[in-house]
């Protein structure tokens, strides 16, 4: 057969697509996102479930190899100096101001920077420079360094670059106030800037600062439907030669729970478990998927994760170990957990009673204390904060008791780990 394609770029789980790139209702969405480069003065939110495509269609019109955009990622950013830094960095700008004075001393100043004495320097291809001649011994000079706040916010003043932060909801509260309180003006002056997370946190930036209510604009990305996930498959396997039937087809969409990188991975599984690497000679009919298939994508995604939270913080005293209908014993981190497992909650909220009912059915004797569980619930949302996945797979609302499950590969672990 002509032109064969290699299984591993039509199915791309995690990467950019180029073979199965589904555009969806993404083009609206795509028109909102370029219009934020013609001076829209608003700060952008995108919002979608993890894994939903967020970044992937942010890339299509606001692409990281471009000079004109700088990205960052939450998930990278120690604290608010590290923040700046990285965009000071992205700039090729540096924070040191010169200071000049004299009666024959000279300035000249070319590219981007304002003529001032506390011009900002930046670097690189004809940007900006900034020379100093003294044709005196009385001209003196002066060096000194602002911080690298300063720095990066005249540099993005003055470049007009696009910036991106993804996954935004994994920068600390409180750096999440001081950088939009920080970008305010720029956002006034048409400086295009967006931030990028998942749903339940869409209104983080009014939270830590009201005065940006007037000028910031969501644009939630929906979830993918069945017919959306099901194009992923129709668009890749002809061309790989392979034929699914309806009623495969239709279960991989729908346990994939509205993820398309999930559905590329099981797309990805099914060439794996047949033995395709690439376009197949005679046509390869798949009328069949077994338990197994999704059981292997599940080991090999969520386990770790879930490995972490039943293990729980350090401490030095074992806890109480909690017998199971089911005759096993564990402690109460796994309790919340097989019982979270119990539910099968897909990319659900869970209110707490809902929980609580679960942790019932599952445990021989009392079930833990309120309080008990609510620890565990926080301990565990920390846990998951921590971890090095840009976006935690649970997050735990103390005040309005809710747990929202974020992570659709943790979801779907919760439903196919081994039991």
């Amino acid at each position: 057969m002509a032109n064969k394609q290699r299984a591993s770029r039509v199915f791309v789980p995690g990467g950019m697509p180029q073979l199965t790139y589904i555009e969806r209702t993404e083009g609206e969405i795509r028109k909102k996102l370029e219009e934020v480069k013609d001076n829209l003065c608003k700060l952008i939110t995108l919002t979608g479930q993890t894994k939903s495509g967020k970044t992937v269609l942010t890339q299509t019109v606001f692409p990281s190899i471009d000079d004109e955009n700088i990205w960052i990622e939450g998930g990278s950013v120690n604290d608010e100096n590290d923040l700046w830094s990285q965009i000071l960095v992205a700039l090729n700008a540096w924070h040191q101001s010169e200071v000049s004075s004299g009666a024959n001393s000279t300035t000249a100043v070319s590219g981007k920077v304002n003529a001032t004495a506390n011009a900002l320097v930046i670097k690189g291809s004809g940007e900006a420079g900034i020379s100093q001649t003294d044709t005196t011994n009385t001209a003196a000079k002066e060096s000194r360094n602002v911080s690298s706040k300063t720095a990066a916010l005249k540099a993005l003043q003055s470049s007009q670059v696009s910036l991106i932060i993804d996954d935004f909801h994994y920068l600390p509260r409180e750096l999440q106030g001081n950088f939009v309180r920080a970008i305010k003006p720029l956002v006034f002056h048409g400086v295009p800037i967006i931030l990028i997370a998942i749903p339940h946190r869409r209104y983080d930036a009014i939270k830590v600062e009201r005065e940006i209510t007037g000028r910031l604009e969501n644009i939630q990305i929906p979830y993918w439907t069945l017919s959306e996930l099901r194009q992923i498959a129709e668009r890749g396997f002809p061309l790989l030669n392979m034929h699914l039937s309806e009623p495969v087809m239709d279960r991989l969409c729908i346990e994939a729970l509205g993820s398309p990188h999930l559905m590329q991975e099981f797309c990805r599984a099914l060439c794996q478990t047949h033995e395709v690497s690439e376009t197949v000679d005679n046509e390869i009919t798949i009328d069949h998927v077994e338990d197994g298939l999704f059981k292997r994508v599940a080991e090999s995604t969520g386990k770790l994760i879930f490995d972490k939270l039943a293990t729980g913080p350090r401490q030095r005293s074992d806890r109480i170990a909690r017998k199971l209908k089911n005759g096993e014993k564990v402690d109460i981190y796994k309790v919340v957990l097989y019982a979270l497992s119990n539910m099968e909650p897909g990319m659900d909220t869970i209110q707490y009673e809902a929980l609580r009912a679960s942790i019932r059915d599952i445990v021989a004797d009392a079930p833990p204390q309120a309080h008990e569980v609510t620890r565990v619930l926080e301990k565990m949302s920390e846990i998951a904060s921590n971890d090095e996945a840009s976006t935690p797979v649970i997050d735990w609302e103390k005040e309005e008791q809710k747990l929202h499950i974020t992570d659709p590969f943790f979801a779907f672990y919760l439903k196919w780990r081994q039991k």
